[in-house]
C-alpha cells in the first residue's frame, strides 16, 4: 500500500506545481456552469419522445389532415402524407437534430401534450399536405418556440426539408 501513497503523493505535488488554486477552481466553475446549461439547449428531444409516445392512451383524428390534435404548432409538409407517419420520417430522411416544441390538447383524454416538432431532411420537397398551424408560435428571437426556421442546417443528411413529424415528449403540468 506505501506505493499507492507515494504515487499518489508524486502525482499531486506534480499537479500543485503546474496548476494554482484559482485556475483549477475557475475551471471547476466553469465545467458545472457548463453542464448546468447543457440540458437547456433544443437539441435531440427526439430521443426522449419514442417513451412518452405510449402514454397517449387514445389517439383520435387523421395523422393526414392539418387539424390533426397533435399539429397545433406545426409549419411545413405532413409526413404522413409523404411516406412517413407522425412521428417517424420517410424512409431515406432523418429528423433534424434540433426541434421546435409546442404544447397541445388531446381532446380524448382531455390533457394537453409537450410535442417536439423535427423536420424530416435529406430528401427534397415531399409538396403534400401544407400545413401552418401557429398556435403558440414565438417569435425568431425565442428559437424552441418559432417554427419558421430552417431546422434542417443541423442535420447530417443536409439542408434540404423533406416535411415535419410531431413526437410526444410528455403531459404537460
Amino acid at each position: 500500500m506505501s506505493w499507492l501513497d507515494s504515487m499518489c503523493e508524486r502525482s499531486a505535488r506534480q499537479l500543485a506545481r503546474r496548476v494554482s488554486r484559482r485556475s483549477m477552481l475557475g475551471d471547476l466553475g466553469a465545467a458545472l456552469l457548463g453542464t448546468s446549461v447543457l440540458p437547456l439547449l433544443p437539441v435531440a428531444r427526439g430521443a426522449r419522445a419514442h417513451g412518452a409516445e405510449a402514454q397517449v392512451k387514445a389517439d383520435p383524428g387523421d395523422p393526414t389532415q392539418c387539424d390533426y390534435w397533435r399539429y397545433c404548432a406545426i409549419d411545413g409538409f405532413l409526413c404522413s402524407c409523404c411516406g412517413g407517419s407522425q412521428h417517424s420520417c420517410p424512409p431515406g430522411t432523418q429528423p433534424s437534430p434540433t426541434t421546435w416544441i409546442g404544447t397541445c390538447h388531446n381532446p380524448a383524454d382531455n390533457r394537453d401534450y409537450i410535442v417536439s416538432y423535427n423536420d424530416c431532411c435529406g430528401k427534397s420537397t415531399c409538396g403534400r399536405c401544407l400545413c401552418n398551424r401557429n398556435e403558440g408560435d414565438k417569435p425568431l428571437y425565442v428559437p424552441f418556440r418559432s417554427n419558421d426556421y430552417d431546422w434542417c442546417a443541423g442535420s447530417q443528411s443536409g439542408i434540404p426539408y423533406n416535411c415535419s413529424i410531431s413526437r410526444i415528449i410528455g403531459v404537460a403540468k
